[in-house]
């Protein structure tokens, strides 16, 4: 069945959802991915996300030699979102619109990122995103219900260290106070113990997100932290929500790759894509 876009030829629209930084369905972090033929109005994609109602739908269309890649929440369009880019990439090689040995490349609000097959996981080469000491936000620990051991800031928001990964895994933040602090989302984290090298979750009701199960975008932030608390650059890391998710983080300085693997678990058609 094929569908009209206004002032477009028919067309249809795939949309498919990937469970990424998982091997096992209804696991990891779930993102919603869009192939477009072209770009489309952006009030469109962000109804189409709110329609969605995941923590993240990506929009992926050709772009000169590779594609143009957007992610929106349900409410904003983000700057940089790690499982929707692995789900996008996982998308794009399962789908046949890229051979199997080719290296996925996106140019993104955060400029260029590429995504590679490794065996059965795929390696994401993004940005590091470095913090500043700052203070303890006045009621943070408070809304976050745990004492803070460090707290430091980054583009994405707060990044928090916590004494212990039980107590990281056992919080019960007040989504409400945390929406008025001036920041995206807090990141907690904690060391861990083996296998895992540290553990996190990631909190953003300030973008509609009151918890994002894997957060890739954060492992941009917890890369550099970690090195330079544990000494050194290689991690495997486990993000402790509900359905928790497992990132392999390699710290290369200014550069970080991340992997992870990833789960189709649903394959439609938009039904309704007039613009």
């Amino acid at each position: 069945m094929v569908y009209r876009v206004a002032g477009l030829s028919p067309m249809t629209i795939p949309l498919i959802q990937v469970d990424a930084f998982t091997d096992t369905a209804y696991r990891g972090n779930p993102a919603a991915v869009c192939v477009l033929p072209q770009a489309l109005p952006d009030r469109w994609m962000q109804q189409v996300a709110q329609e969605m109602n995941l923590s993240e739908t990506a929009f992926v269309y050709p772009e000169a030699d590779c594609y143009r890649l957007r992610w929106f929440t349900p409410t904003v369009e983000v700057d940089l979102c790690g499982h929707a880019t692995l789900a996008t990439s996982h998308v794009l090689w399962t789908e046949g619109y890229l051979n199997p040995n080719q290296v996925a490349k996106f140019h993104t609000r955060s400029g260029v990122l590429t995504a590679s097959r490794r065996a059965n996981w795929i390696e994401l080469n993004f940005p590091t995103n470095p913090s500043q000491a700052i203070a303890v936000p006045v009621g943070l620990a408070e809304a976050l219900g745990a004492p803070i051991k460090a707290v430091v800031e980054n583009s994405l928001g707060y990044l928090v260290e916590l004494d212990s990964a039980a107590r990281v895994k056992a919080l019960k933040p007040d989504f409400i106070a945390l929406q008025h602090y001036p920041v995206h989302g807090v990141i907690v984290t904690s060391r861990s113990q083996a296998p895992y090298d540290f553990v996190s979750r990631f909190f953003a009701p300030a973008i509609g997100i009151n918890e994002d199960p894997v957060t890739g975008s954060a492992h941009c932030c917890l890369s550099p932290y970690w090195r330079d608390e544990l000494g050194k650059t290689t991690f495997l890391a486990y993000q402790a929500s509900p359905r928790g998710g497992v990132v392999q983080v390699n710290d290369e300085g200014e550069r970080v790759r991340l992997s992870g693997q990833a789960v189709t678990v649903l394959r439609g058609v938009l039904l309704n894509v007039a613009v």
